[in-house]
């Protein structure tokens, strides 16, 4: 009789124990899965701050160059160098609403020429010249034009020029006109329209389907 009632109450209990056990696999299941997650979200993170640290690591390297490249301007005060950006004050080069560069700004571009041809070869990159001005009116100088878009575009493309005629391969530079947008400062007093009246110069990657030696289009 006891064997009976022993017999019964494990039969009674069999679906509890079965249900337990389908309860842990889940948990266990759920806990691996988790842990797979877990592992996977921190090799990606591993390898997005490993790519994050070269790509710092390169661009300090490349900033450095670029001071080396240009130490003699840079330690005469003659151009400034932030995040890459070499930047020339627009009184250096031109004269007030004028395009025409003058003999200080030449000489000051024939300085830079030959580090910066040296240093775009040497990563075969490509500069970008960029012209700005303040917020003011056009007027006057000896060459009339249209607004501020026309006047930084015809700077930017005199300094190009001039660099070019300095030995700078053609197809290692190009311009570009930001006209009165993206000032440094503000235009609501002279200082600040001064610093505005800028030229740009960033090297830049080269495009991959640019083809370097190729025929020119006239």
């Amino acid at each position: 009789m006891a064997s009976e009632e022993l017999d019964a109450g494990i039969e009674g209990n069999a679906p509890v124990w079965a249900v337990f056990g389908d309860l842990m696999s889940g948990l266990l299941g759920a806990f691996v899965l988790i842990l797979v997650c877990v592992i996977g979200m921190q090799l990606e993170l591993s390898t997005r701050l490993e790519t994050e640290m070269k790509q710092r690591q390169a661009q300090a390297q490349r900033l450095k160059t670029l001071e080396e490249a240009l130490a003699g301007p840079l330690a005469a005060g003659r151009v400034t160098l932030v995040d890459g950006r070499i930047g020339i004050s627009g009184s250096v080069l031109f004269s007030s609403s004028s395009a025409e560069l003058q003999p200080e700004g030449r000489q000051l571009l024939k300085s830079l020429a030959a580090p910066l041809s040296a240093y775009l070869k040497a990563r075969d990159e490509i500069l970008m010249v960029s012209g700005f001005t303040d917020d003011r009116q056009v007027r006057g100088g000896s060459k009339s034009f249209a607004d501020n878009w026309e006047l930084s575009a015809q700077r930017a493309l005199t300094v190009t020029r001039a660099l070019i005629e300095e030995s700078l391969p053609a197809d290692s530079i190009f311009a570009a006109a930001f006209g009165p947008e993206q000032p440094v400062a503000s235009n609501a007093d002279a200082e600040g329209r001064s610093k505005n009246r800028r030229v740009e110069m960033a090297p830049t990657p080269r495009p991959t389907h640019t083809a370097r030696g190729g025929k020119k289009e006239s």
